[in-house]
């Protein structure tokens, strides 16, 4: 993908922030129950929900809590009912934010998405306002260097995802990103982990077309408006068109 931004990566730190605050489980939780409402409770034939209990696994997430999870979305311990939404905007420096959410209050999670947005230093805007600026991928990353399996045969790697259908590689410092169509996605994870390439995330999501450069301060900005968004309950996944330079992150690390 040409003009990554580094988006994985900051995903895949906050995936570990949010297991810290306690927000990742109510997050998967979420996205199990949906996932078996729209296509069943058997992750064989539901590709969504299959992939919910994996990145629940991997999260360390415990079974009873996987399969209370479940029954709740069969309807076999009720509960109120769970809206997907979206909501776009735009951050410091004219960035676009796509947010996705599951919310069992719409009003409220508008209004939250919304405060954050306008104490960011952004606003929200209309329904396809800067959608069209994203596309859905696939992407699995991999660590080069796994204290549990060692290095990565990086030629290797590429060539086995290209061949189960990958649409491109790219090699960062310590770890490899996989792109794939969406159709395309469940091969390609099938293909690795038949060959035992352990996997730090797999997922399905929105991922910019293009990337845009901000000075500083704003990109400081977006990444912290980012963030706010992700820390919140019924917020599933955040992305910005954002080009965060690794001089960006690493001051958001150092300023917490």
């Amino acid at each position: 993908m040409s003009g990554h931004n580094k988006w994985s990566s900051i995903k895949h730190q906050k995936g570990a922030a949010d297991a810290k605050r306690g927000a990742l489980f109510t997050k998967l939780t979420r996205e199990i129950i949906v996932a078996v409402r729209e296509g069943g409770s058997n992750p064989e034939g539901n590709f969504r929900l299959r992939l919910a209990i994996d990145k629940a696994r991997a999260a360390n997430m415990p079974i009873d809590n996987i399969d209370r999870a479940i029954k709740k979305g069969s309807g076999d311990t009720g509960g109120v009912a769970m809206v997907e939404m979206n909501m776009e905007g735009y951050g410091p420096g004219g960035s676009a934010i796509l947010v996705q959410a599951l919310s069992d209050n719409r009003n409220r999670t508008v209004q939250e998405i919304r405060n954050l947005f306008n104490r960011g230093g952004g606003n929200t805007g209309e329904a396809g306002s800067v959608a069209w600026l994203f596309d859905m991928k696939g992407l699995i990353m991999v660590e080069t260097d796994n204290p549990d399996t060692g290095k990565v045969d990086i030629d290797q790697l590429t060539l086995l995802a290209i061949d189960a259908g990958a649409e491109d590689v790219v090699v960062e410092k310590d770890h490899v990103e996989i792109y794939t169509k969406p159709a395309d996605f469940e091969a390609v994870r099938a293909a690795l982990t038949k060959a035992n390439v352990l996997m730090a995330s797999a997922e399905v999501s929105m991922m910019p077309k293009t990337t845009i450069d901000l000075e500083e301060k704003h990109a400081l900005q977006t990444l912290k408006l980012v963030n706010k968004l992700e820390e919140l309950d019924d917020v599933q996944s955040v992305s910005s068109n954002v080009n965060f330079s690794n001089a960006v992150l690493e001051k958001a690390q150092a300023e917490g």
